[in-house]
């Protein structure tokens, strides 16, 4: 049986099926059966990298938990070690990290009891954190911010040009930087004389969006000008070679775009904590601010739901900060 420890981070770091395959918990490996059963869910059941990562984290955590209290049998896994689990999460865990990783124990072992490899759930019963939120953490910026950001980028290289319509892409369509950093040329079309973006969202969906006046000024200068709109299946942001400002064939990963950001920002001397998910909340706040709708913001977003979209609305920090400068001492 392969052992999985928190310091051997290959399965949580990469998230790739070959490094899942290679490192399981001992403690989800007793036999053949719950061994190719716990690989088919990390494997064959998730398909987004990124929650493959997270769910990796919360197994690996649990199993070395388990392994330091002694706990060496799934079978004899029940509800009271899970939620001792989840009690010493809470000493040193967010309740929306704690939340997330209960959530991963469950899914799982749902998959193993419907693979007959353990009789029950002993996750399902265990309650997480209350945790209620109106407003979300992400920094968002102000238009001023935005603006300085995209006018203080050098535009004579291609990497200028790309960062410059990136950065617009988010801020336009609220994009995520997933759905933007695995766009093809193609993504980019023509659609009744006006620029149209295609974005792949989680789980599957197909979003397209009609380009702000702007975003079609940027997107197409990075298209014709960077050499980069010849090749229709190529990715359409793609990263750097070395120093010299020109772009390979690779894509752009989210790392790429989180540097580039930090480095626009400075240049910038825009001293708001800026990351990727930044612009898609000053985009949605910026949308409202002017008299836009929570629906339609819901619908340009892509969110199932409105409330989700009202996390990103910030026109209330406005409000407030005016209220506060009227204590005039």
């Amino acid at each position: 049986m392969l052992d999985l420890t928190l310091e051997n981070r290959g399965l949580v770091e990469d998230g790739t099926s070959a490094s899942v395959a290679s490192r399981l918990p001992a403690l989800f490996t007793p036999t053949p059966a719950a061994a190719n059963r716990t690989l088919e869910f990390f494997t064959a059941n998730i398909r987004n990298p990124n929650t493959r990562r997270a769910y990796a984290r919360a197994v690996v955590g649990f199993a070395t938990w388990c392994e330091g209290q002694g706990l060496h049998e799934l079978a004899a896994l029940r509800p009271v070690h899970v939620a001792a689990y989840v009690e010493q999460l809470q000493g040193h865990l967010s309740a929306p990290s704690v939340k997330q990783h209960l959530a991963a124990l469950r899914v799982l072992f749902d998959w193993l009891v419907v693979g007959q490899v353990v009789p029950f759930n002993p996750a399902s019963a265990v309650r997480g954190p209350k945790h209620s939120v109106r407003k979300g953490k992400t920094p968002v910026l102000t238009a001023e911010e935005a603006r300085a950001m995209l006018d203080a980028i050098d535009v004579t290289t291609p990497v200028g040009l790309r960062d410059r319509a990136l950065i617009a892409l988010m801020v336009y369509t609220f994009a995520r930087v997933g759905a933007a950093i695995g766009m093809r040329v193609e993504d980019v079309y023509i659609q009744g004389r006006r620029t149209w973006v295609r974005l792949h969202e989680k789980g599957g969906k197909v979003h397209e969006m009609p380009c702000h006046h702007n975003l079609e000024e940027y997107v197409d200068a990075y298209l014709s000008t960077a050499g980069v709109g010849d090749d229709k299946k190529a990715f359409l942001f793609r990263s750097a070679k070395g120093g010299g400002g020109q772009l390979s064939a690779l894509p752009m990963s989210q790392a790429d775009v989180y540097r580039m950001i930090g480095r626009r920002a400075a240049a910038a001397s825009v001293d708001t904590k800026v990351g990727c998910h930044s612009f898609r909340a000053t985009g949605i706040t910026e949308y409202l601010r002017n008299g836009g709708k929570l629906e339609v913001a819901q619908q340009m977003a892509n969110h199932e739901s409105a409330r989700t979209t009202g996390l990103y609305d910030r026109r209330q920090d406005q409000v407030s900060l005016d209220e506060v400068e009227r204590i005039r001492i």
